[in-house]
């Protein structure tokens, strides 16, 4: 029988990649306030899996990051974002660095915050997003905008409230003091419903009553809540708002500082432009805001009540260093688009025919009883802006939402985190690039519980941005709000590019965040 020689041919099989993706040859920043350094960063099943000299490892997917700096997703704790299931893309807030937004600020939110979760999961947003609930919403679910304290009853039901919030995923309570109807809380209200959130790990995030000529008391009501509480303190984007206080952005951080040696755990964050944004009706006296549109065009149609309420207002401007309105610009106004971008000064000359203060007094009057206008407030100063901004517990927060196509936003929604790193960090110095990026990661991660985000460490979520330190650059101005921020050519959330070569992918990679309690 012929001897049959058999032969076998084993084909090699390359073996499978180790990692998904690997960021090869970047500085990388790590979000501790350690110095830069160079490394390669290694990510799996959406997490940071490795991190180091990493020659010889296969990954699916490889960048070079070379003079690109690896930091940490940016952490945006205050936003009005809280209609994200309509607009889930949040291209503005990605292409400035931002892979996780908190919104639910300002005492406004969802009351149901489960069903709010729910609905923003479905649409598949590209950015991580959590919530505090809303002190203003639940105390109008529950008592309308009456002035006055809750009954027993009340409270009882304001505090079920924050307790379902928090069950269903809210990371805190959140007032809005200048605000219709949180501006007719007294001290015991919000403190027993912080202290509901509190006891279920989340903390107290406020828009005090007074950002400017009562600073110092402002302050000390909101540290005395959180004290009251037991809860964790985030005072909301910290300003000083009166040229005739311009400068005591020193005290009010050395209060800041007393409560921490105390043992207050405060922080705060703040955005980095001398204008503010909000509503036209802050201007007006909060009694005069009660009871709904229809009392409200009541009181203004009455003149000997017009005349009680201006003379308030001009009190008030004085106090704080105006002599006018003309510091407001119209952000949005439904029933006069022309208005858009005029100053307040400019709105009288088109609305009364004169640009006097009483003129101006007199179209605030005109717009509010037509429903009311958003308006850009140019009212801080440069100094207290950057003196904020070093102190290493303030976190960068924009205070912005994801505009629609409407009105003149303000120029913080897209250009924020990327101003702190052009302006601040790269011209003017004020900061290190190292200090900078903690402010918008580990900072403001450990103080709202967000698990393992905010670091570049191994076992931490992949929310990474990728940015040229030499060209990051914020676009949107007064002028031109909404143009979008450059200098970051790659963005991830859960190890997803999300930004991918400077464009936008669309892809649905965010999840719903609530307080880690490990």
């Amino acid at each position: 029988m012929p001897t049959v020689l058999v032969v076998l041919v084993v084909l090699a099989v390359p073996p499978s990649p180790s990692y998904d993706l690997l960021i090869r040859n970047g500085t990388v920043v790590d979000g501790s306030g350690a110095r830069a350094f160079h490394a390669d960063v290694a990510i799996k099943d959406g997490r940071i899996a490795r991190i180091g000299d990493l020659k010889g490892v296969s990954a699916r997917r490889t960048i070079d990051a070379s003079g690109l700096v690896v930091a940490p997703g940016f952490i945006d704790v205050h936003t009005h974002a809280d209609d994200l299931a309509q607009k889930p893309r949040a291209e503005n807030f990605l292409r400035m660095g931002v892979t996780t937004i908190v919104a639910g600020n300002c005492g406004s939110s969802a009351v149901d915050v489960g069903k709010a979760l729910d609905e923003i999961r479905h649409a598949g947003p590209s950015i991580n997003y959590a919530t505090l609930i809303g002190h203003g919403s639940i105390r109008e679910a529950v008592m309308g905008d009456e002035r006055r304290a809750p009954t027993a009853a009340e409270l009882a039901r304001m505090e079920s409230l924050v307790a379902k919030a928090m069950a269903d995923g809210a990371v805190g309570l959140s007032t809005g003091l200048q605000y219709v109807p949180s501006t007719y809380a007294e001290p015991a209200e919000i403190a027993a419903l912080a202290r509901v959130a509190c006891r279920a790990g989340g903390l107290y995030a406020s828009h005090m009553r007074n950002e400017g000529t009562e600073i110092e008391k402002s302050l000390a009501e909101t540290l005395a809540v959180g004290e009251r509480a037991g809860c964790p303190v985030e005072v909301s984007h910290l300003k000083i708002d009166s040229p005739s206080r311009w400068g005591a952005s020193e005290k009010a951080l050395a209060l800041l500082d007393a409560a921490r040696a105390r043992g207050i755990d405060v922080q705060a964050d703040q955005y980095a432009y001398t204008a503010a944004s909000s509503s036209l009706s802050i201007r007006f006296p909060n009694w005069a805001l009660e009871g709904g549109e229809e009392k409200i065009r009541g009181r203004l149609d009455d003149e000997a009540t017009w005349q009680r309420i201006k003379a308030e207002m001009k009190q008030t401007l004085a106090r704080r260093g105006f002599s006018d309105l003309s510091f407001a610009v119209v952000a949005s106004y439904a029933p006069d688009l022309s208005l858009v971008g005029l100053s307040m000064k400019q709105v009288a000359q088109r609305l009364v025919g004169d640009g006097s203060a009483d003129a101006q007094l007199e179209a605030a009057r005109r717009m509010l009883r037509a429903g009311g206008a958003a308006m850009v407030y140019h009212l801080m100063s440069e100094d207290d802006v950057a003196r904020i901004l070093r102190h290493p517990q303030v976190a960068v927060a924009s205070d912005g939402d994801v505009p629609g196509p409407e009105g003149r936003p303000h120029p913080r929604a897209f250009g924020d985190n990327a101003r702190v790193l052009g302006v601040y960090v790269r011209q003017r110095k004020v900061l290190s690039l190292e200090a900078a990026i903690r402010k918008m990661t580990a900072l403001p991660a450990v103080h709202f519980k967000l698990g393992r985000r905010g670091l570049i460490k191994e076992g931490y979520a992949a929310d990474l941005a990728l940015f040229d330190p030499a060209a990051v650059r914020d676009e949107a101005t007064f002028e031109e709000p909404r143009k979008l921020a450059s200098g970051f050519p790659y963005v991830l959330v859960n190890g997803v590019p999300v930004i991918d070569h400077g464009t936008a992918t669309g892809v649905a990679a965010g999840q719903v965040l609530r307080p880690s309690l490990r």
